[in-house]
């Protein structure tokens, strides 16, 4: 994609509402060490107590495949007592992935799950090796998904994976996502995400997908899930602000991304860069400071005690927080 920054739409109202994900599940799946169900649970809590209220928590996948969530429904439990006992406060947003429909009906069964997340691929060899699935039997499950949320009362949210290009010579255009877009928006899906998976994409790519395809999903959510080096980060979730996003995932510190990505220095869009950057828009994410300085501690604690000596040489430096967060 060839677009320039000089292209990239105004910036629409900075009064717009934002939902900010954090995604500990997928920082915690790369960790070398099993993390101790009740310091996930700990650790969740203390995100939701902070102002954390949209949590990528858990996946219902084989303990086979992702050891690091074999616990899913030991740490639901947990984290759904401390969410009750916040009486206070409205439910948290909880999201639970699901890869295939054993996982679907261990999600639905699990009290305080949310919402429903499953990856869609556009690239049919990352589709082949990451859930052994053809693109129709990958359509049918996301209807079937689709069906059974809503008659569960769940919410449930499509990632498109490899939306930005793959690096596997591929046939790829916006006008495959947008495709991809059409249909789920006709069976139903009304919350997607664009996955930048491996990381390649440029701002100047994020703006230009994200505005040619946002005019054909209106009264679809349509936010992102992007991995980056940490030096392009903030530039690429201004792009994306600037294009009209208003929903971002992110995860503390940048830990975890995609091993597919054959850089180790592309991770997880840290959620630090998400909220300075917003906030140098002016844009309240009803994140503070301190609360953003309390969770990047814990979650470095976690990193430093789970990482291998080795990962946490090749992890790169936060971003420098730069401005206040509203």
């Amino acid at each position: 994609m060839n677009s320039t920054s000089d292209s990239r739409p105004a910036s629409p109202p900075a009064q717009s509402p934002v939902t900010v994900i954090e995604c500990p599940r997928d920082a915690w799946q790369g960790l070398a060490d099993i993390i101790p169900t009740g310091e996930k649970v700990e650790y969740l809590g203390r995100l939701l107590s902070l102002g954390f209220r949209h949590l990528d928590a858990v996946s219902f996948v084989s303990p086979q495949h992702v050891p690091q969530m074999a616990d899913s429904e030991q740490v639901m439990a947990g984290v759904n007592a401390l969410a009750q006992a916040s009486s206070s406060e409205a439910p948290p947003e909880i999201i639970g992935i699901v890869v295939n429909e054993k996982g679907l009906n261990r999600a639905l069964a699990t009290p305080g799950v949310t919402t429903i997340g499953y990856p869609y691929s556009i690239s049919a060899y990352f589709r082949r090796a990451n859930a052994n699935m053809s693109r129709p039997e990958s359509r049918a499950l996301v209807e079937t998904i689709r069906a059974e949320t809503k008659a569960a009362g769940r919410d449930l949210v499509v990632y498109i994976s490899m939306a930005f290009g793959n690096p596997y010579d591929e046939p790829w255009g916006p006008e495959i996502v947008e495709d991809t877009l059409v249909w789920l928006k006709d069976v139903g899906v009304r919350t997607v995400s664009l996955a930048d998976t491996v990381g390649t994409a440029s701002p100047d790519d994020v703006a230009a997908l994200y505005s040619s395809v946002k005019g054909v999903v209106a009264g679809v959510v349509l936010g992102v899930h992007l991995h980056s080096r940490p030096e392009a980060a903030s530039e690429k979730v201004l792009a994306a602000y600037e294009a009209g996003c208003r929903r971002f995932d992110g995860a503390l510190t940048g830990l975890g991304g995609c091993p597919f990505a054959g850089d180790h220095l592309v991770g997880n869009v840290p959620t630090e860069a998400i909220l300075t950057t917003l906030a140098a828009r002016g844009v309240s994410t009803g994140i503070d400071t301190r609360s953003l300085a309390i969770a990047c501690a814990l979650t470095g604690s976690l990193r430093e005690k789970y990482s291998h000596p080795e990962q946490e040489a090749e992890a790169p430096e936060p971003p420098a927080q730069t401005s206040k967060p509203n």
